[in-house]
């Protein structure tokens, strides 16, 4: 039924559940996983000019370190093969085409990423992502008194 699966992912508490639901979905199916890490260039560009330089480098570092974890989570799996990538871009448009170029069955994303709270019910990419993706999109919410270690320094 699925021989490929998207994961989007931010690094966010939310988005590490959706990796689990992923990978544990991927398994069941023996499917191909992939591992997106989406630059928002939209983020860069309303930035200060004199703070783009290390906003660029700390959503670099974020982007790999989201990436490494898949990795980490899918070797304890070490069933699935496994793809990462990074896009540059706006995140649900980048996700919905590279899902697209890679004739993905399934999208799965965290309900809410790095920016928590504006998004009421759903995070903006995910609320983009259920009105635009072009095939079934699982999201995946953060729990109840989860931590969310993206939160705790604020």
């Amino acid at each position: 039924m699925f021989d490929t699966v998207v994961i989007a992912t931010d690094g966010s508490g939310s988005a590490e559940r959706a990796v689990e639901a992923a990978l544990d979905l991927a398994a069941r199916f023996d499917a191909t996983v992939h591992g997106l890490y989406v630059v928002d260039t939209g983020e860069v560009e309303t930035t200060p000019k004199e703070v783009r330089e290390a906003l660029e480098r700390a959503l670099a570092t974020t982007g790999g370190r989201a990436l490494s974890f898949i990795l980490e989570a899918a070797d304890a799996e070490a069933d699935e093969e496994l793809v990462t990538a990074v896009r540059e871009g706006d995140p649900a448009d980048e996700i919905c085409a590279y899902a697209v170029e890679h004739d993905a069955d399934v999208i799965v994303s965290g309900t809410r990423g790095r920016h928590g709270e504006h998004g009421y019910l759903l995070g903006s990419v995910a609320e983009e992502l259920v009105r635009e993706a072009p095939m079934p999109l699982l999201t995946v919410r953060q729990l109840e008194g989860e931590p969310n270690p993206e939160r705790e320094d604020v």
